[in-house]
């Protein structure tokens, strides 16, 4: 039986709220998608309240329903409620990362809490658990499909994993508990953004630019000549700019003081310092998982994932830290003989990425320099598409008319083999200093699923960036790391894009498989195959030399020891942080760190990817106890690469079309293991990655 009551339910408040705010109207633009030229900060919050306020109201009816509960009644009239809701969220969530205006985020003060005690209100409601339990305990004399087994069991886990069996105290304290961790994620993330923004080098001497590129030293002029200081160069703490210096700039004094600004954000004792929120919020995750019945966080956040425990999470990352860093002190020899010759005896952090770029120079005459010149961002984008195509038989249509998130984003309307539309693409991938996040990322305004009345919803898809602007004189030229990131962002789209999953709770992919899709798509970026059709120079169209290819190659794997050393550092300390059993009142954030990874041997000349206080992934996105998703991906996108290249084709029509119906196209119906035993036939093994990193 549909669910009348719901839909109605939503008829009314669209028709109520009309006239008064464009993101309750009837979207009626191409695909459906957010009148983003007609939404002003003032709408958010009472979008945001209707929504709530309606899904409220389905829920109610879902729970006062008379009806025994069964499979359409409950578990799926749960999954298609919140439309209203999801839909405007969508579109401040995606806000808050894309345009972080002040006043932006005086909304997302007031928004977080009433999130958090939205859904806090609906994983504790005992009368709506009761039905999903009902459910679940009749589950197997229902009938169901698989997928619908599959989200019966993955609603009352949820339930469960919840709280929806505690007492009615521990409920009232897990209650506060996630109120006031999204309180402190909001804030973490407002002072990071503030803390990236406010500082600058400004740099006044035409002798401190020496090392730095053309390009670089164009954009730190705009970057200066915008902020009033015309004739100056300007260095923010924004990836785009903070990194190349790092790399390439010869001032080492100049070098020490950007990364030492770089990685002290939120640890300077002003107001934008995060190490009091970080104690707090590990302080209280660990309460929740006490209150639900676990040992700490990690053993509560890991329970259900593919490595199911924090030991099997251990057991992988102490595999690949020794030979990460044996890797990375062959590294640092190379970096010292080369330090050595300018006099200097100690290496500091700052020196690492200088003398890294050197060194790989000098060992595989690779200019880093002379390859962006083939990587013009719109060529890369092309090659990505190609890639796209190739695999799957998609095409990507530029719409010039629809509404875009921001007037520097492009969007596409994505279509299959068959010439069907798989839904839209948004990309916005240049860097907005003070506005945007930072790094990349991709997300959704709305996700694939089937509707009540059996219609299929395309996806919404958007992936972001922070590339390097184009400039007067010049496109915009990316880094191989950029490329590789736009490639592995697009891996994300394509996982989103290509779902066929009906239930919307269904539509994500379990915690530490969701990075597979994004980082097998990175093998495609650099493959000879596909550089000779889009690596093209940006002023002659020239293909790139296959001697330039062959060096690229060559050098790959050069760099590995670092890059796995600072990447399993933050894993490491992710998860030493959140395994804690007994939480001192003393704990103090940067003494942790500072034991942790010196009692795991890292050493001193090299930073973790993320230090606490600006470790974003952990205390806002998502990545708490996770950030390991990474490392295990690894494990599976590199032995499904295997499969393509055991084939013969990295293009291979026959592995392509299992990856894609096997895993892409089952998100999360089945458990990821089965998905993966389905489309290799065998667990991954280690011996993949090992090799890719050059560390077997």
């Amino acid at each position: 039986m549909k669910n009348k009551i719901i839909l109605t339910f939503m008829v009314l408040a669209l028709a109520g709220c009309a006239e008064k705010n464009p993101l309750l109207k009837e979207w009626n633009t191409p695909f459906g998608l957010p009148p983003f030229a007609e939404v002003s900060v003032e709408d958010y919050l009472p979008a945001i309240k209707k929504g709530i306020e309606m899904h409220d109201k389905e829920l109610e009816a879902i729970t006062n329903n008379p009806a025994e509960p069964d499979f359409e009644n409950t578990i799926a009239a749960m999954d298609c409620s919140g439309a209203l809701f999801n839909r405007v969220y969508a579109v401040f969530a995606n806000e808050e990362l894309i345009n972080g205006t002040e006043a932006v985020q005086e909304v997302s003060t007031e928004v977080t809490p009433l999130v958090s005690d939205h859904f806090s209100s609906i994983s504790l409601n005992d009368k709506l658990f009761e039905r999903v339990k009902s459910v679940y305990e009749r589950r197997d004399s229902l009938g169901l499909l698989p997928d619908q087994m599959r989200l019966v069991e993955e609603t009352y886990r949820d339930f469960e994993r919840s709280g929806a069996n505690l007492p009615a105290d521990k409920k009232a304290q897990l209650r506060e508990i996630n109120a006031r961790i999204a309180s402190l994620q909001l804030q973490f993330t407002q002072n990071l953004l503030k803390e990236t923004a406010a500082w600058t080098l400004l740099i006044d001497k035409e002798e401190d630019l020496a090392g730095l590129s053309a390009d670089f030293i164009a954009d730190a002029a705009q970057r200066a000549e915008a902020a009033g200081h015309a004739g100056k160069w300007l260095v923010g703490l924004d990836n785009p700019s903070v990194m190349p210096f790092l790399q390439s700039a010869d001032n080492r004094d100049l070098r020490v003081k950007v990364l030492d600004a770089y990685s002290n954000r939120c640890n300077n004792n002003n107001g934008s310092d995060n190490k009091d929120i970080v104690k707090e919020i590990v302080s209280l995750k660990h309460q929740k998982a006490v209150l639900l019945g676990y040992p700490t966080y990690a053993a509560w956040k890991i329970d259900g994932s593919m490595a199911g425990t924090p030991d099997a999470v251990y057991a992988l990352l102490e595999q690949i830290w020794p030979k990460a860093l044996e890797a990375a002190g062959r590294e640092l020899a190379d970096i010292e003989a080369l330090a050595k010759e300018d006099g200097i005896t100690t290496i500091h952090p700052a020196d690492w990425r200088y003398y890294a770029a050197k060194a790989k120079a000098a060992n595989y005459a690779y200019d880093q320099e002379e390859v962006r010149n083939y990587l013009k961002f719109e060529n890369v984008r092309d090659g990505i598409f190609y890639v796209s195509g190739k695999l799957f038989g998609l095409k990507f249509i530029k719409l010039t008319d629809v509404p875009v998130p921001n007037p520097e984003a492009e969007a596409y309307e994505v279509l299959d083999a068959d010439g069907s539309s798989r839904g839209v693409l948004y990309m916005d991938m240049f860097a907005r200093p003070g506005l945007k996040g930072g790094g990349a990322w991709c997300s959704d305004y709305r996700g694939h699923r089937i509707d009540r009345e059996g219609n299929e919803v395309k996806a919404v898809v958007t992936i972001c960036g922070n590339f390097p602007r184009p400039s007067e004189s010049k496109p915009s030229l990316l880094t191989a790391d950029d490329t590789e990131t736009f490639f592995h962002e697009f891996g994300h789209a394509l996982a989103a894009l290509l779902s066929d999953v009906r239930y919307s709770s269904l539509n994500n992919f379990i915690a530490d498989f969701v990075e597979v899709p994004s980082q097998l798509n990175e093998h495609w970026a650099f493959e000879p195959q596909v550089l000779e059709v889009y690596a093209k120079h940006f002023e002659t169209g020239e293909v790139i030399p296959m001697e330039l290819v062959e060096k690229m190659g060559a050098s790959a794997r050069y760099g590995q020891g670092f890059a796995t050393t600072e990447l399993v550092a933050a894993m490491l300390l992710d998860m030493d942080l959140y395994s804690i059993t007994d939480m001192p009142e003393n704990f103090e954030p940067m003494l942790f760190e500072a034991r942790t990874l010196a009692d795991r041997g890292l050493i001193s000349e090299i930073l973790p990817r993320y230090r606490l206080p600006y470790f974003l992934h952990i205390f806002s996105h998502g990545y708490d106890a996770g950030y390991y998703n990474y490392m295990w991906a690894s494990v599976y996108e590199c032995d499904a690469y295997k499969a393509f290249k055991e084939s013969g084709d990295i293009f291979s029509p026959e592995v392509a079309r299992s990856y894609r119906y096997d895993i892409l196209s089952h998100v999360n119906e089945e458990d990821a293991m089965s998905l993966y035993l389905r489309f290799r036939g065998r667990p991954a093994t280690i011996d993949a990655l090992l090799e890719n990193r050059g560390m077997k």
